[in-house]
């Protein structure tokens, strides 16, 4: 049996350094034993999904020195490789799942799910649907589909006993069937949830092994009634411990940079970057070096050494790591050509000089003006921030929002960001001029500058994140009731708008 793994990011946001570590685990272990790795675009989510967002996770993984056997690049046997082009295969397969009654139609309202869950909750009770529509007679079904009633699909799911889900890491993990929900295969729009095509596309392209984020564990049952229902041979499960902060909490942006192209514009190389990540998912043990290429990666990969404690995302040692790179890893020309890669890219350097050309009066004064470009979190203190008309608590607030409200933009642009800045001034009551200085000073270090909207373009989303955050921290982040009641305060501009 030829080894054949996958990892399935969904194109949604940022390049995560979270799928870089499954992936890198995936490429590992098939190469290890001489097999293929695939790339799949989980993209039924399609309000979120984007192209652009597609291609940034393959151009990032790209980036570290990941390739992959099939994918929806290169293409392959078992294509397509985006799930939104597969939603035919899906509709087949939840039809069998209906003819077999192993599924049902269920016509519930958002509304009525929703008192269903209060009154569990106020009763103690796990959330799970309560199976009305199971009890709906075929007329009834009928009746409902001819006057033309959205409804989902969902898999039938036994009430008692226990689901025995083995894992090649972790050993046999019991979980009750009271405990699962019985799950939406297919939504009304007619696209199929992550649990139903994962199932399917795992057995069409023929994947042996399943290496994913424990948080899947406890989905893991539907997966395996689903093999069940299908009577397909169910792939080798392994839940990989998910990255945490050094605090051992979940790795999350609202602590620490977790964009692949936060690291790539902070000047880290990808050698180091993917290394590090390998000793996370690897360690090499006592006696042996670090540094290690993919190659050796691979030859040393073994299953069992995967940590199951959380692996501690610790930037220090990436620091550490990446500083021998660059010192015993380059030469003089090579260090060279990294360094005009990184600094200055044509497209990159024209941006900054159509910035800065119009702003200076000597060459020298490019230095100054332009530093910010190059560096990562700043120097800023709170007297700086407190230059201008806002108080501490108005900055605090117009941060927090932008923190959130700039996370949430579909595409990183110009335009896009001017009208994120003028809604946070509308929402706080204040002149936007007023709301831009301190903004000017945590992006750029000084209260004038470039202009801001096209610095903020040209930096990126996850240096951006990260400047906001330490402008945040140097002026005091926001307490839990705090954010609650900020959270309000954009919400009510969403509504205002």
């Amino acid at each position: 049996m030829k080894v054949r793994t996958r990892v399935a990011p969904s194109p949604t946001g940022d390049p995560h350094v979270g799928t870089a570590y499954v992936a890198l685990i995936n490429y590992c272990f098939a190469k290890h034993h001489g097999g293929e790795f695939l790339l799949r675009i989980e993209d039924t989510d399609q309000v979120r999904s984007t192209r652009e967002s597609e291609s940034a996770i393959l151009d990032s993984l790209h980036w570290l020195g990941l390739s992959w056997d099939e994918g929806p690049d290169i293409g392959g046997p078992h294509g397509p490789y985006r799930q939104s082009e597969r939603s035919e295969i899906y509709r087949r397969y939840v039809q069998q799942l209906l003819d077999d009654g192993h599924a049902f139609k269920c016509f519930c309202t958002p509304a009525r799910l929703e008192e269903m869950r209060v009154a569990q909750r106020a009763s103690g009770q796990a959330s799970r649907y309560d199976g009305l529509c199971l009890t709906y007679a075929p007329d009834e079904i009928a009746r409902r589909e001819a006057a033309g009633e959205p409804f989902v699909v969902r898999m039938k799911v036994p009430d008692d006993g226990v689901c025995a889900v083995q894992d090649e890491r972790r050993g046999t993990i019991e979980i009750e069937w009271k405990s699962v929900d019985m799950q939406v295969l297919m939504k009304s729009d007619g696209l199929p949830t992550y649990h139903l095509a994962n199932v399917v596309d795992d057995h069409l392209m023929e994947i042996t092994h399943v290496m994913r984020g424990e948080e899947w564990v406890s989905s893991a049952p539907k997966h395996v009634l689903l093999y069940r229902y299908f009577g397909w041979e169910m792939p080798k499960l392994i839940h990989l411990p998910l990255l945490r902060n050094p605090d051992k909490s979940k790795l999350s942006k609202r602590k620490n940079p977790t964009g692949i192209l936060f690291y790539q514009a902070m000047g880290y190389l990808p050698g180091a970057l993917l290394n590090f990540l390998g000793l996370l998912a690897n360690s090499v043990g006592e006696g042996h070096d670090e540094m290690m290429s993919l190659a050796q990666m691979v030859e040393r990969f073994a299953l069992e050494h995967i940590p199951l404690g959380g692996p501690v995302f610790d930037v220090a040692k990436l620091d550490w790591l990446n500083g021998r790179y660059l010192r015993e890893g380059l030469d003089r020309e090579a260090f060279i050509a990294n360094v005009q890669a990184w600094a200055f890219a044509p497209e990159r350097l024209a941006r900054i000089a159509e910035l800065a050309q119009p702003r200076i009066e000597r060459m020298s004064d490019l230095g100054s003006l332009v530093a910010f470009f190059f560096a990562g979190r700043l120097p800023i203190t709170a007297e700086l921030l407190r230059g201008g008309k806002l108080d501490d608590l108005a900055m605090r607030q117009a941060f927090q929002l932008a923190l959130w409200e700039l996370d949430a933009l579909r595409e990183w642009k110009v335009a896009g960001i001017e009208i994120v800045l003028k809604q946070i001034a509308d929402a706080l009551g204040k002149k936007f001029r007023d709301v831009a200085r301190p903004f000017y000073v945590a992006i750029t270090g000084s209260p004038t500058s470039v202009p801001l909207y096209d610095s903020m373009e040209l930096l990126g989303r996850d240096v951006v994140r990260e400047r906001l955050r330490g402008a945040l921290d140097v002026l005091g982040a926001p307490s839990k009731r705090e954010q609650d009641e900020w959270k309000a305060l954009g919400a009510q501009r969403a509504e205002a708008s």
